[in-house]
């Protein structure tokens, strides 16, 4: 019996050294499989090179690149077949993931302005200067103020300036393309297009004929409405003005009165039986 002490002892440490080998493999490669998982990669389709809003994808313009699967959102697509002949709708710059939510619907096949344009909403196009387009700082995106300035008309003969459309989007800009057969030669005169609904639209036609346009750019978070009465030449030439600068044009003043005219003394003479009267000028 006491032989037997030592090898069951050693049997028990072995039972026990087995137990724990095989619950710390599990553990191990239970934490090396979650390892794997959170680093496991996906092929995602990227934009080869800078793309505007309106291109028809085709299979140059797009690549595939490795990104986490966990970090990426819905809508990410894992083949450049699958995009080919889609059309942005939102630019998108080289190795950046081409997302569903920057595509138009399946069956827009048509790339260009058409694809780009809200529903309900129109796309128009007016001229401009480097001045006008706030000396070329208006890009794709920006939203504008629409003043329009229009010449001496009606009764007061009086220009003015208003602001005719308020936070308006603008589509596109650049140089106005005249085609020419199959050629298209860059005009000099710029054109910004902005999106606009049929309302607005009629506005900005008729301020576009009738008088100036300028715009004023708008800061990304401001979307303030601001009611204006316009600017006239007379309120413009008042700012900043003296009060006498300041009186209001036909404004007359109260004549001047004049001094009342002097009344003669009148003192009765009495000589005997005999009266006379007597006149003095006062002051004699």
């Amino acid at each position: 019996m006491t032989n037997k002490g030592p090898v069951v002892i050693l049997g028990i440490g072995i039972l026990i050294a087995l137990v724990v080998s095989i619950v710390s493999y599990k553990v191990l490669r239970n934490k090396a499989q979650k390892q794997v998982q959170i680093q496991e990669t996906v092929n995602v389709a990227v934009a080869a090179v800078d793309m505007a809003w309106g291109t028809v994808l085709n299979k140059q313009m797009i690549k595939t690149a490795p990104y986490l699967r966990k970090s990426l959102p819905n809508g990410y697509h894992t083949s450049a077949a699958d995009l080919e002949g889609r059309v942005l709708v939102y630019p998108v710059k080289s190795d950046e993931p081409i997302f569903e939510s920057s595509l138009a619907p399946t069956q827009i096949k048509t790339g260009g302005m058409a694809a780009v344009v809200q529903p309900n909403k129109r796309a128009m196009a007016v001229k401009v200067d480097k001045v006008v387009g706030v000396s070329g700082f208006v890009f794709p995106g920006n939203r504008v103020d629409v003043l329009v300035t229009l010449p001496e008309r009606g009764e007061n003969k009086t220009a003015i300036t208003k602001i005719v459309l308020e936070n308006i989007l603008v589509l596109a800009t650049g140089p106005e393309v005249e085609k020419t057969g199959k050629q298209e030669k860059p005009a000099t005169v710029d054109v910004i297009t902005l999106e606009v609904t049929p309302e607005e639209g009629e506005k900005l036609g008729l301020a576009a004929t009738e008088g100036k346009l300028q715009l004023a750019l708008r800061n990304f978070s401001d979307s303030a409405e601001v009611k204006t009465k316009g600017t006239t030449i007379p309120v413009l030439l008042s700012s900043y003005g003296s009060a006498r600068e300041l009186k209001p044009s036909g404004f007359k003043s109260a004549p001047a009165r004049s001094a009342p005219a002097r009344q003669p003394l009148t003192v009765e003479l009495i000589q005997g039986s005999k009266v006379s009267s007597v006149k003095f000028e006062k002051g004699e």
